[in-house]
């Protein structure tokens, strides 16, 4: 018997400012769908969700949720007004006694629940909101890019509690790998149209380019028919007294079918223009280190860059990436240790934080306003690699319209703004380009662009980032800053990286914590009788039984509630199914870890 589905669309129709969003819109989201939400920036992603969650009313159509179904979002930017902590924000709407929940999701997210709500940066906010959202355990979840401001390790514990929920969701994230690892069905937001395919990401690609493949043939077809036709309007009648009227009108709804079609919009005419060649050696650090008070950031480490290397730095939130990344520049010093730069260096640094834009400015005055890109005398253009361009021009090659130019920054988008400061990036020469969290808000085909620039461009590439594809795509080495200021260099992107850990190694990069040593721990290091992957596992293990200790014990005193099971009965079940799960898994992991330190000993 077919179940009745979750969530059903049917005729929707939107529009902003005079531009349709959506028209005549119908779709389902049935239970145990694992659906990616994918289309360009600004194509109606959001919207559409926020539509589904009940926040956007549509202008004409129905939203329908059957009773009792829960539905929870996630959102971009969520609103903690009247929340002292993040914790107390978090754990709004659980029952009494499930605040253990919340603990949890901060826990694999890596968030404070007691952080002050005026104190928590971005980032802290929405790991706040998408711990919310699990602590609810909604029938079906609305998640738009939960993967922004979380780090590999946060990435790897999320994508382990989507693939494990009996819930459904529907996932806007420019994170290629996530979604191939989660989704089954496909939305595909194109000039208005939502299309559905019954298959996951991975076969997102092949399938937009086989409808767009169709679809400029379809057009080919077409303009070859309003060419002949036309041909016979005015060449076919000179023989004739009258026209055939009902060719020419044929003709007529020929053209305006023709001019009723919307062009797909182009991709960024994005471009780097290497600036003066640098020296073959960019950047030697020898015995560079550096501590904040008693936390120590980076131990003593050497690095070679050399010219044309493509170097990604990769590690938790607050592991040490974008400092030392500034040390490696000049923009801070070392402890200890020296730095010394290459002959005739110029760097571009595109900042995570975008703090190299006044959301107070319009974009116009962002670009003619940058002393590197003004024209003398002209407040209209801006000197893009040598020659002077009109600022209009240059923005509608990073995709923005005439009506944005003079709209300010704080207007934009994540990506629209991720857009703007590769526009000023773009404008200028240069041979190391420092790029620190370029994948955030970009969507997929701006990234593609981006790599393909990447790697036609002739200097030498920094990276942080936590998009594990982007980086197997652009990476020759990898910097794992490997917790208690520990950074070790490995051959190749990710996968790479992962590889040389050995395959059983933890998905993400280590945490910046030290694990807690096992009970009578055998030395890992001088475990010669196992295998290099065996002694990675051996390592993991400890901070591993750990978690799944304090799992139990929060789940232990929730059902030590003696009335619980008489008023929650659902609530006990369920929790005492997690807790017989974690148990089990507790022992296992247990009885690994006693063989493979026997083994070690031995």
């Amino acid at each position: 018997m077919a179940r009745a589905p979750l969530l059903q669309l049917t005729g929707i129709s939107l529009t902003f400012g005079g531009n349709p969003v959506f028209d005549a819109l119908s779709l389902t989201v049935q239970p145990g769908d694992r659906v990616a939400l994918v289309g360009r920036n600004g194509s109606g992603k959001s919207t559409l969700m926020k539509v589904m969650a009940g926040l956007v009313e549509a202008d004409r159509g129905e939203v329908i949720v059957p009773a009792g179904v829960t539905v929870g979002y996630m959102e971009q930017d969520p609103d903690l007004s009247g929340y002292a902590t993040l914790g107390d924000f978090a754990a709004a709407g659980l029952p009494p006694g499930e605040e253990y929940r919340v603990e949890m999701a901060a826990e694999g997210l890596k968030f404070d629940p007691a952080r002050p709500v005026a104190t928590a940066s971005g980032g802290e906010r929405r790991r706040a909101a998408l711990a919310r959202l699990l602590a609810q355990a909604p029938e079906l979840m609305l998640l738009d890019e939960p993967t922004n401001h979380l780090d590999i390790e946060a990435i790897g514990w999320l994508e382990e509690q989507l693939n494990d929920t009996r819930a459904a969701f529907v996932l806007i994230s420019h994170d290629r790998a996530f979604l191939r690892r989660l989704t089954r069905a496909t939305l595909w937001i194109d000039r208005s149209e939502v299309r559905r395919q019954e298959r996951g990401f991975d076969a997102f690609e092949d399938w937009r380019e086989t409808t767009w493949a169709a679809e400029d043939e379809a057009r080919h077809k077409l303009d070859r028919k309003i060419k002949a036709e036309a041909r016979w309007a005015v060449e076919g009648i000179s023989a004739r007294r009258k026209r055939n009227q009902g060719r020419v009108r044929a003709l007529a709804a020929l053209r305006t079918e023709r001019a009723g079609q919307i062009r797909r919009q182009g991709t960024a005419a994005m471009a780097l223009e290497t600036g003066q060649q640098s020296g073959k050696r960019v950047v030697e650090a020898k015995g560079i280190s550096k501590t904040f008070g008693d936390r120590v950031i980076l131990r003593p480490f050497d690095l070679r860059v050399m010219r044309g290397d493509r170097i990604a730095f990769v590690g938790p939130n607050g592991a040490g990436k974008t400092t030392l990344i500034k040390m490696l520049t000049g923009e801070i010093a070392p402890d200890t240790g020296t730095v010394t730069h290459g002959t005739n260096l110029e760097i571009a640094v595109f900042d995570q934080a975008r703090a190299a834009i006044d959301d107070s400015v319009s974009l116009w005055d962002a670009l003619t306003g940058d002393p590197a890109m003004r024209v003398s005398g002209r407040s209209d253009q801006v000197m893009v690699r040598g020659q002077p361009r009109h600022v209009v021009a240059y923005l509608k090659d990073f995709l923005f319209d005439d009506a944005q130019a003079r709209a300010p920054v704080g207007s934009l988008s994540g990506g629209e703004k991720a857009r703007l400061l590769l526009a000023r990036i773009m404008a200028q020469p240069s041979n190391l380009l420092v790029l620190d969290e370029p994948t955030n808000d970009l969507d997929i085909e701006t990234l593609d662009l981006l790599q393909d620039i990447l790697g036609d461009y002739d200097g030498t590439v920094l990276l942080v980032s936590h998009d594990r594809d982007f980086i197997d795509r652009v990476a020759d080495t990898t910097v794992a800053m490997e917790g208690d200021g520990r950074a070790v260099i490995y051959a190749g992107g990710w996968s790479d990286y992962r590889a040389q850990r050995g395959e059983d190694a933890p998905d993400p990069v280590a945490t910046a914590a030290p694990p807690r040593p096992a009970p009578q721990s055998a030395p890992v290091r001088a475990a010669r009788g196992l295998s290099f992957t065996e002694r990675h596992r051996l390592d993991a293990l400890p901070g591993a039984i750990a978690r799944l200790e304090a799992e139990i014990a929060k789940l232990v005193g929730f059902l030590a509630d003696p009335q619980l099971f008489a008023t929650a009965p659902a609530r006990f079940a369920k929790a005492s199914e997690a807790l017989a799960e974690r148990q089990q898994a507790l022992s296992a992991a247990e009885e690994e870890w006693l063989a493979l330190a026997e083994r070690a000993e031995a």
